[in-house]
């Protein structure tokens, strides 16, 4: 079905100045907050400007494609929402399934439904960190001493951290079922980021690490909780509020949240996370946030894209770093920036920029071009690994076939 869209209260229409994404930086410190969200607002075109666009692109035809596509996954279980868009044309959006399957309380999917992003969170946090090195608050040479002077584990940076290459032990692991339950009864609340800080700090023996630092990568979750942990240490804050602060509320993603938000109007349209129609509880690690935990919707997320596709957050050399390719001791395409995921072209710059995240039930899927200037946002809340692949949509906005694209599951972690 198409995405229904649940109307609340009136939106206020926003002033246009007619300021662009591309200024410098000094003047884009004195941006407010309503130039960053028209930054990221969708393009707004003429009849006869959309007409040409649709004509340029192939839109209907792509349209009709993606459709085809789209109904296979749905047919192979997929159960959620799609946003697919080129040269900031919505070419597909659609909702499909169950917010949840519990007899009592089946509602239908819509436009405002909102899925744990999972890994796919890790870009909010790399973000927040560049936008902390960009302000002069840290530097990606700092140690994590800097902010932790008891943290047990040595020589890592925060340039390690944001590309995987820190050689930390994964806290989901080292964090086993006997300290759970030692834990849980001194402290009877689930553990936050501190909490794990702490807990590496203290506890003997010191769980062993996986690798020297910087010697090669090696995805794990700890480097982003570890990040989310010196993001509140900089700021002050919880990392809930700094993300909201910094930029889910200045970029107008009004419907986007990290788990341990408590609040109950950002809660609207939650969805739960299921394996087939078993819904998966709440697990010992859900308030642990920064590898995971935001939560937010197809068009939020689409609003990122513009966002991560102009310099509304950052200046564009700033936010460049994250789409470095800092990992190149395997060859192949496949590479690692600052918080997203990329595959290489012949000259080894990003011919595409993704992630995708699993976590409870949940797969979601961001994918684009920055060469063909389209995205992928796929969001699912039941188990399906249909989700995460992209091959035939790539094949269908590209305009021909794009290879060795389509396998990402490998890839697929909390």
């Amino acid at each position: 079905m198409v995405c229904r869209r649940v109307l609340r209260a009136p939106i206020l229409l926003l002033l246009v100045f007619g300021i662009s994404c591309g200024q410098s930086a000094q003047y884009k410190a004195n941006q407010s907050a309503a130039d960053l969200r028209n930054c990221a607002e969708e393009q707004v075109l003429s009849p006869a400007e959309e007409a040409n666009l649709r004509s340029a692109i192939g839109a209907d035809r792509k349209t009709q494609q993606i459709e085809a596509i789209i109904q296979q996954k749905v047919r192979g279980g997929l159960n959620g929402n799609v946003l697919v868009a080129q040269k900031g044309l919505v070419l597909y959006k659609h909702c499909f399934g169950l917010a949840h399957f519990e007899k009592d309380s089946r509602d239908s999917l819509v436009e405002q439904s909102k899925f744990q992003l999972a890994s796919l969170s890790k870009t909010f946090t790399a973000i927040a960190v560049l936008k902390l090195q960009e302000s002069g608050k840290l530097a990606y040479t700092d140690s994590i001493q800097r902010f932790f002077p008891d943290f047990p584990y040595h020589g890592i940076t925060i340039r390690d951290l944001l590309s995987h290459r820190s050689g930390l032990p994964n806290y989901v692991y080292s964090f086993d079922d006997s300290m759970k339950v030692n834990y849980y009864r001194k402290n009877p609340k689930l553990p936050t980021n501190a909490d794990i800080m702490h807990w590496f700090a203290t506890v003997k023996p010191t769980p062993k690490k996986y690798n020297v630092p910087g010697r090669g990568f090696a995805y794990n979750n700890t480097n982003y909780m570890v990040l989310a942990a010196i993001v509140e240490k900089v700021t002050k804050l919880p990392f809930d509020d700094y993300l909201r602060k910094a930029i889910f509320l200045p970029l107008g993603m009004h419907n986007t949240y990290v788990a341990t938000t408590k609040n109950d109007s950002i809660n609207l349209f939650r969805t739960a996370g299921y394996q087939m129609h078993r819904r998966i509880p709440k697990d010992y690690f859900d308030d642990v946030v920064g590898d995971k935990g935001v939560y937010s919707t197809i068009g939020d997320l689409f609003r990122w894209y513009r966002a991560l596709n102009g310099d509304c957050l950052l200046s564009r050399k700033a936010l460049a770093e994250a789409f470095v390719p800092r990992s190149f001791e395997r060859k192949g395409q496949r590479n690692y920036g600052y918080g997203f995921r990329m595959q290489l072209d012949a000259l080894n710059q990003p011919e595409f920029i993704y992630h995708t995240g699993w976590w409870k039930g949940y797969n979601t899927m961001f994918w684009f071009s920055p060469k063909d200037e389209y995205v992928i946002i796929i969001l699912g809340n039941r188990l399906n690994s249909t989700v995460y692949r992209v091959q035939e949509l790539i094949d269908i906005l590209h305009g021909s076939p794009k290879k060795g694209v389509d396998d990402v599951n490998g890839e697929v972690e909390i």
